[in-house]
């Protein structure tokens, strides 16, 4: 027999509890903390060709710096947008779909990014 308050404290509704939100947290703190290096390598890459840049790509500590943004930042933008549709689309098959193309999305666009940094890196 368990209390209401026992079964409040374990999860919630959605039986999740508030994962997405520390995992948001965790995330938005991993780009903020590799906001200035970015930003420092992509000033660096300004007026550079194909060339200039996969120099500067090729450093292993520039390219693990701008893979851990590209995933900090997709995982972020997953979480955020799913937390949107699930607030707001009320149809339950929209709300599913929306959330797959969502999934699909945000993978997409962290695998493009991570194949051109590596290709890029790599010098192919």
């Amino acid at each position: 027999m368990r209390t209401p308050l026992a079964r409040v404290r374990n999860l919630g509704a959605s039986h999740s509890g508030t994962s997405d939100f520390w995992r948001q947290r965790v995330t938005a703190v991993a780009m903020v903390l590799l906001m200035v290096p970015v930003i420092v390598v992509v000033m660096m890459l300004l007026g550079r060709n194909q060339a200039g840049a996969a120099q500067i790509l090729g450093s292993p500590l520039v390219a693990i710096i701008m893979l851990l943004f590209i995933v900090a930042s997709a995982w972020h933008m997953k979480i955020g947008m799913q937390v949107v549709i699930e607030d707001y689309v009320q149809q339950e098959t929209l709300k599913l779909v929306a959330i797959m193309a969502n999934n699909f999305f945000s993978i997409a666009v962290a695998l493009a990014s991570i194949y051109a940094i590596l290709k890029l890196s790599s010098g192919v």
